[in-house]
């Protein structure tokens, strides 16, 4: 019964939500500094393209769309964050699933499921598990900026596409890292655009990838609107997050993020 609360309890902001977390607004281009070390400049390049999406704190409303071989499933969804550790999803569709969410704070992940009234906390054993049955982990969702922390980077590559300079980074964990992965590889745009982030086990074999379908400009910058994450060893399994409005740099109260509002919504 706990897997499966876990399974159908929590949200996103990716990336996404893939993806998120600052405390500058960041207008210039993401060129990398000229004066350091590659390393240094493939982090910056990371670090500006989560910053970016997250911006100081942030509201959003967004569609999960979860897709296999014989069915198809879509959540609607509201997301808070704060800097880059807090944030808050709540499910607003379908009703059976209304008030059911998750809540991160610091290192901490908690879900909330109305159906048993419970808020539960989500231990590190269950973090590489399913979130919400999609393509995305419990991890995916409340380490959005682990990749910037726990790796080394290496610029690798810098190629023109669609007028905009596109920069390919390969990332290796620390020896010390907790984490999964044995190698990520991220492309991201010179305006701080995410177009990809591949996932690679400890055998050097590419296990996901989450693509940038669409990108437009919201709250007077570039962000990603549509993201999948695809399941390289699944056939035609894959996951999609439309981002459908945004609000950057907004005044949000303490209280948000909260175990109490994460039992009885406020907003």
């Amino acid at each position: 019964m706990f897997k499966s609360l876990l399974q159908c309890s929590g949200l996103l902001l990716c990336l996404i939500l893939l993806s998120l977390n600052s405390h500058t607004l960041l207008a210039q281009a993401a060129e990398p500094p000229t004066e350091s070390t590659p390393e240094i400049q493939a982090k910056a390049i990371l670090k500006a393209a989560i910053d970016n999406w997250r911006g100081m704190s942030s509201y959003s409303e967004m569609t999960m769309r979860i897709h296999r071989p014989d069915w198809e499933r879509s959540v609607s969804m509201r997301g808070w964050t704060r800097g880059d550790k807090d944030s808050l999803v709540r499910v607003t569709a379908p009703k059976k699933d209304i008030g059911t969410g998750t809540l991160t704070l610091d290192k901490g992940m908690w879900t909330f499921s109305p159906k048993v009234n419970r808020v539960i906390k989500v231990p590190s054993s269950m973090m590489n598990q399913s979130w919400m049955g999609s393509d995305f982990s419990n991890k995916d969702i409340s380490k959005a900026d682990e990749i910037v922390h726990s790796y080394s980077h290496k610029l690798t590559a810098i190629h023109e596409q669609d007028g905009h300079k596109v920069y390919e980074i390969e990332a290796i964990p620390h020896e010390d890292a907790a984490v999964v992965w044995g190698k990520q590889v991220i492309r991201v745009r010179d305006d701080h655009v995410m177009l990809s982030e591949a996932f690679y086990d400890q055998d050097g074999i590419l296990v996901k990838r989450m693509d940038t379908l669409e990108i437009q400009e919201l709250d007077g910058r570039p962000v990603a609107t549509r993201q999948r994450m695809l399941d390289i060893e699944e056939e035609d399994h894959w996951t999609e997050i439309i981002l459908h409005t945004v609000d950057f740099n907004i005044e949000l109260a303490d209280s948000v993020f909260t175990l109490s509002n994460l039992r009885n919504p406020r907003d």
